[in-house]
């Protein structure tokens, strides 16, 4: 062997030899340190949709799906945009009874389109609801109203938003209450209602009265009107704008008597199941 190779070889041996042991010692660590999976997992996670919208409460998917398999106890009805028929697929895979899914519509809480407030000023800037909502409110004269530029409207996975004569609005028939939208919003004013559910407020100006009514001539003036005749207690004027229990709301007697009692029509009438938007009155 040359002399030059013995000073080579004798830094190398040493590094292959301490390599190959490292490697062992890998091996033995991910047999003894492995973290098992279990085997129920892909064919639960082949069930969800792969949203990752959060609405059922877990970090995406892949969270919900861990939480079925290691907790027993964990609801299989909570993937909204899957409905009843993920519901269905989760329960057969880990055969527990079939529970079904409480559907839920996202509503805007809002009915100041450009025909019934007006704007405070002129806003020359980055197209955007959070953007314009940082210069003082936004545009319009209601700094509780929908800004209109349509951040919910590029959230939403489904389409179902469009930015209509100012205002956003859902359309109950493409919404799979995911509840994107309800965590864009700027000003809060979407939330996900039952679509068993028959009335909505569409207002979110908490205001006094006199004030929105300066801003907005469909805004909530907290009469207390829909709280009078409400038959089930279901309606309350909290800071100054109604807003429904809708643990309350159910099998109502002489339903629309609140939106009929409203003074500035706030409260109004929808079938979300079947799609239809809230009526103007």
């Amino acid at each position: 062997m040359p002399d030059v190779l013995v000073p080579i070889l004798t830094a190398v041996i040493p590094v292959v030899i301490i390599g190959i042991i490292c490697a062992g010692v890998l091996v033995v660590a991910s047999k003894l340190m492995a973290v098992k999976e279990d085997e129920r997992f892909p064919a639960v996670r082949e069930c969800l949709p792969g949203a990752n919208c959060g609405a059922c409460g877990f970090a995406g998917c892949d969270g919900y799906a861990k939480a079925l398999c290691d907790d027993p106890e964990t609801p299989t009805n909570l993937c909204i945009p899957g409905a009843d028929g993920v519901s269905r697929q989760l329960s057969e895979v880990l055969g527990v009874e079939f529970a079904d899914v409480i559907e839920t519509v996202a509503v805007v809480h809002c009915s100041g389109d450009c025909e019934h407030t007006r704007d405070k000023v002129r806003y020359s800037g980055i197209e955007s609801c959070a953007a314009a909502n940082i210069m003082f409110g936004g545009k319009g004269s209601c700094t509780y109203g929908c800004l209109g530029y349509g951040d919910c409207t590029a959230a939403c996975p489904q389409e179902a938003i469009r930015i209509v004569n100012g205002v956003a609005r859902v359309n109950p028939s493409d919404c799979v209450g995911c509840g994107v939208c309800t965590k864009t919003c700027p000003n809060k004013l979407i939330s996900l209602i039952p679509d068993t559910k028959r009335v909505v407020v569409t207002c979110s100006n908490r205001d006094k009265g006199a004030l929105t009514r300066k801003v907005c001539s469909n805004g909530c003036i907290g009469c207390r009107k829909c709280e009078k005749v409400c038959p089930l207690g279901a309606i309350k004027v909290t800071n100054n704008v109604a807003v429904i229990d809708y643990d309350k709301c159910t099998e109502c007697p002489d339903l629309g008597v609140c939106a009929r009692s409203c003074t500035t029509g706030c409260i109004r009438v929808a079938n979300l199941k079947s799609g239809s938007l809230p009526s103007q009155r």
